[in-house]
C-alpha cells in the first residue's frame, strides 16, 4: 500500500505562544490583505451566523467546512435523588434536581485532527 503525500505548498511553522485576539487579527490582515477592520467584522459576522444555527429553533447545528461542527445539545432534567451513596465523602448525601437545559458541544473535524497528528 502506497503512502499518502501531503500536498506541496507554503511551509507552516508552529507558534510557541498562544495569541492574543489582537495579534491574530493583525496577522490575519496581513496575510489576507485586508483592514484590521474588515477581519473584524468577518469574525462579527460569523458568531452572528453561528448564533443563528444553533439558537433555540433553529438548525441545532453548525459546520465550519473541514475544521469543526458546533451542536446545540439537550439535556434532560435531572430528578433529585434522596440518600445517594458519595463515595468520596463516604456519606449519604440529598442531591437537589436540576432542570432540563441545551449545551454547546464542539466536534472537530477530519482536517483539524490531521493538524495535530
Amino acid at each position: 500500500m502506497a503512502a499518502k503525500k501531503k500536498a506541496a505548498g507554503p511551509k507552516i511553522t508552529g507558534i510557541k505562544t498562544k495569541m492574543t485576539k489582537s495579534q491574530i487579527l493583525n496577522e490575519l490582515s496581513e496575510k489576507c490583505e485586508l483592514s484590521r477592520k474588515e477581519i473584524a467584522n468577518v469574525f462579527d459576522e460569523l458568531s452572528i451566523l453561528i448564533n443563528r444555527h444553533i439558537k433555540k429553533g433553529a438548525a441545532g447545528e453548525f459546520a465550519f467546512p473541514g475544521l469543526l461542527k458546533i451542536k446545540a445539545v439537550k439535556k434532560k432534567a435531572q430528578p433529585a435523588k434522596k440518600n445517594h451513596w458519595v463515595p468520596l465523602l463516604q456519606e449519604f448525601r440529598d442531591i437537589a434536581a436540576k432542570p432540563a437545559s441545551i449545551r454547546v458541544k464542539v466536534t472537530p473535524l477530519k482536517a483539524l485532527k490531521e493538524m495535530v497528528s
